[in-house]
């Protein structure tokens, strides 16, 4: 009796055992696609890496165009202004001489005198702005306010 229940034991740790085994196997081949995915996932990091570090790069030049775009304006808008100055020096000159006036033609002192008579910038700026720009009216964010705080980054 006692062997034919070591026999019946045996039959059921047989089946015991293959299933076991069917289950070990297929969590060997449920690691192998996992193993499989994260590779993947891992080259996919890498390349979204590869291209964040370049957009980086791209940002910090676009960055540092825009500071050296800044710089130039300030430097030519004071320049104009400068000589803004200067012309309004030399309109104010001609107007008050009595030679400036016998000199020069009816229209030219006409156009002297509407051009001395309001504020020289505002008569030059339809001319000098560019017309792909409306800078007219005022902005919440004036170009000198603009920043570039580098604390986002970081994030």
């Amino acid at each position: 009796e006692q062997g034919l229940q070591l026999l019946e034991l045996g039959g059921s740790v047989e089946e015991d055992y293959i299933r076991i085994a069917r289950c070990f196997e297929a969590t060997r081949q449920r690691c192998c696609r996992l193993e499989q995915d994260g590779r993947r996932a891992r080259e996919q990091l890498a390349r979204v890496e590869a291209e964040r570090a370049a957009l980086e790069v791209k940002l910090k030049h676009a960055r540092n165009q825009v500071e050296v775009e800044m710089k130039k304006r300030h430097r030519a808008e004071a320049e104009l202004e400068k000589q803004e100055r200067k012309l309004q020096l030399v309109l104010e000159l001609l107007m008050r001489e009595p030679w400036g006036n016998e000199a020069l033609s009816r229209e030219q002192c006409s156009v002297l005198s509407a051009l001395t008579g309001r504020h020289l910038g505002a008569a030059l700026a339809p001319v000098r702005r560019s017309s792909a720009v409306d800078e007219s009216c005022q902005s919440l964010l004036s170009h000198s306010d603009i920043s570039y705080d580098r604390t986002e980054d970081d994030v």
